[in-house]
Formats: C-alpha cells, structure tokens, sequence
C-alpha cells in the first residue's frame, strides 16, 4: 500500500480532504492531510510562500514519512514543487522521502514566476483589489465568483456548504516569485 500526503489549494484547510483519505483509506493506504501555514480559520495569515512551503516539509519530516505520493491541487501544486526541492534525496543509503509527485488540477510554475503570473489579468486585477482592501492582506473570493469559477454544475446548497468551508486566502504566497531551478 501508499502513503499518500494530500496539500489542499487557496481557501482551504487540510480537512478539505476528509472524504479522499477516508476512500483511500478503506484501499488500505495511509493517507495525510496537513494543513499549509497560513490556512484555515482563525489562523495568522501573514505568511508568504516560503513559510506555507516549510509547514509541510515540517510536517513531512516531523512525521518521518518516506516513500509517499505527495499530491498537490491547485495552489498546493506550487508548495509540492518546492516541498520536492527541500526535501530531495541527497545522501546514498538515505531513505527516500519522496515516490512520486501529482499535479491535481493544480499550478506549475517556471522559474521565476509567481501564481498570479498564471492567472489571467482581469483576476489578478480582481485579486489585488481584494487584498489591498483587507485588513490583513487576504482574498476572500465573492460567492458569486466561486460558484461560477469553481462550481458552475453543482447545485445552490452544494455550492453554498462548500463556500462556507472556505477562509481568507493569505496573499502573499500567490505574489512570491519562486526560484525552481
């Protein structure tokens, strides 16, 4: 079986995952869900893309992991990138920390770029607005936005509870320049 480490995307927390670990995990996998720096409810969100990346090395580490499948959606796709960096196998004989790495749905980055580099101009002119009009530099998407980016086919009280899941999104990790060379 697999040991899988699921990073969830913008707005979300690492319980956004419940009904994927609980499937997978009827298959007999190990499956963990940690929560990105900065996310979630309640929580400081004045992190930028380095602190959110080192959250999940931590928890990796912490947790001594090896030889997961490390999955990434959306915005979890730029932390999974540079989690494959830090964490990399160096040393011959040291166990490998990393099988494989998936892209859900997600951003992949080139050097240099930043998330809102791939997203296009009248959202990133929407996103910036929205930050520079928070208190504390975060992006809360509009329902009526999320619904038609996100979830155009679901139904009204599914669009709503899934709505009601999310929290402010820190800003910064989306503006960071990456360095992936």
């Amino acid at each position: 079986m697999s040991t899988f480490v699921l990073v969830h995307g913008s707005w979300h927390d690492g319980s956004a995952w419940k009904a994927v670990i609980d499937h997978l995990e009827t298959k007999g996998h190990h499956t963990f869900a940690p929560t990105i720096a900065g996310h979630g409810k309640g929580v400081n969100k004045n992190v930028n893309h380095a602190q959110c990346t080192q959250s999940i090395v931590d928890y990796i580490v912490g947790k001594d992991l090896t030889d997961i499948v490390l999955l990434g959606h959306s915005f979890g796709g730029t932390i999974i990138a540079k989690v494959a960096e830090a964490i990399s196998d160096g040393f011959a004989g040291q166990r490998q920390r990393i099988r494989r790495l998936i892209f859900f749905d997600a951003f992949v980055l080139n050097d240099g770029e930043s998330l809102t580099d791939n997203i296009p101009p009248s959202s990133q002119a929407l996103f910036d607005r929205l930050a520079r009009g928070s208190d504390d530099h975060t992006i809360m998407m509009p329902f009526e936005i999320w619904r038609e980016a996100f979830l155009n086919d679901a139904d009204l009280d599914l669009a709503q509870s899934s709505y009601a899941q999310l929290s402010p999104q820190a800003y910064q990790p989306w503006i960071d320049k990456l360095n992936l060379k």
